[in-house]
């Protein structure tokens, strides 16, 4: 029977006056994840706040032993959000990212929006799960397959996708196998631009217990100038 323990901790960081970030961790359901508010609109906390509430209701209303289209869950959220959105900025409406995983059956399928991450330690290896998506990244993937893409460099790190736009999000879905040891690690971007894959491939494979991992990561973001909101979420798994 799949068993599996976690933890999560979340930091405002340094510089910003609200935490817009928001976690999932929900054991009984097995769901996992983060969702991190937009930045440059009002409403970031609003937004995830209820896309964390939307997901966790459409697990809950499953019947027991369903497995659920995680597709259309975020579609809906996206709806619920953008409906939101038109009441607290009817003129830029509001967004946030959205990573989280369901576990069931030895597999964590995950489904991603935006830029926020998944990493999993699976049998030894450690790997980054998700793409991000914003303008560089997904420059580079079209690049990869021959095509010539222009962005303007202050524009990086904005998303192309988000849970709250106007049409339905292209979401990515990725099945992950879950082996005994495994750990999973979900995370918004406060975290991930202030501590390096390498880092976080060493950092969060310690031994111990999840909580000491956790704050040794957010801690170390923070004290690197901690500019944007810290959020993360560690799964290990303990039986399958």
């Amino acid at each position: 029977m799949l068993s599996l323990r976690a933890a999560a901790l979340t930091d405002i960081g340094r510089v910003r006056r609200q935490n817009e970030d928001r976690f999932l961790l929900d054991a009984d359901a097995m769901l996992y994840g983060v969702a991190d508010g937009v930045g440059g609109l009002p409403g970031g906390a609003d937004a995830a706040q209820q896309t964390i509430d939307e997901v966790a209701g459409a697990i809950h209303a499953l019947p027991a032993g369903e497995e659920p289209n995680l597709t259309v869950i975020v579609h809906h959220a996206n709806q619920s959000v953008g409906a939101l959105g038109m009441k607290i900025s009817p003129t830029m409406g509001i967004g946030t990212t959205l990573t989280f995983g369901h576990a069931q059956g030895g597999v964590l399928k995950l489904a991603h929006v935006g830029d926020s991450r998944c990493y999993a330690w699976h049998q030894g290896e450690f790997r980054r799960v998700t793409e991000d998506h914003s303008v560089e990244n997904e420059a580079r993937l079209r690049r990869a397959k021959g095509e010539v893409v222009y962005y303007h460099e202050a524009n990086r790190n904005a998303l192309t996708r988000c849970i709250g736009q106007p049409t339905p999000p292209e979401v990515d879905l990725i099945s992950q196998p879950l082996a005994v040891g495994d750990r999973i690690l979900f995370c918004t971007d406060g975290l991930t631009r202030m501590v390096p894959d390498s880092e976080l491939g060493t950092m969060g494979a310690k031994p111990g217990p999840l909580e000491e991992v956790l704050r040794d990561l957010v801690s170390l973001a923070v004290r690197r100038g901690g500019p944007d909101n810290v959020t993360a979420v560690l799964v290990e798994v303990v039986g399958v």
